[in-house]
């Protein structure tokens, strides 16, 4: 592709910079430690990569080159946990003297509805 087999010499290098530089390219080396792309159903973990951003005319590129090693997607397991609030006297006295009803009551409702006032006023009141 390029003359001289692939072997630059660093004129020729400066040459083609220049020549970027005319054309408004950029190309700068990255120091990354590691890139990770995930694919649908697999990550591909590039350690220790070379990477170069060119920019043309605000256009990104990024390039990587090194070794990429396949890792399986592990599925994230999402757990529904059930958070009790607690229920503070002022909680309880605000229902009870609202719907009317014993400290008790207003606490035990209170607690079936995870610490929500309206919710628990709207459940005595009916």
């Amino acid at each position: 592709m390029f003359p001289g087999g692939g072997k630059f010499n660093p004129r020729m290098m400066k040459q083609m910079q220049k020549m970027m530089k005319d054309f408004g390219m950029d190309a700068e080396d990255l120091k990354a430690v590691k890139v990770t792309i995930e694919l649908e159903d697999k990550l591909l973990v590039f350690e220790k990569p070379k990477v170069q951003v060119m920019d043309m005319l605000g256009n990104k590129t990024y390039s990587i080159t090194g070794k990429a090693k396949k890792v399986a997607k592990e599925e994230e397991k999402i757990e529904d946990v059930e958070v009790k609030v607690e229920v503070t006297e002022e909680d309880i006295d605000m229902v009870s003297n609202q719907c009317g009803v014993s400290k008790e009551e207003a606490k035990k409702a209170l607690e079936e509805v995870n610490g929500d006032l309206a919710e628990a006023i709207l459940k005595l009141g009916n």
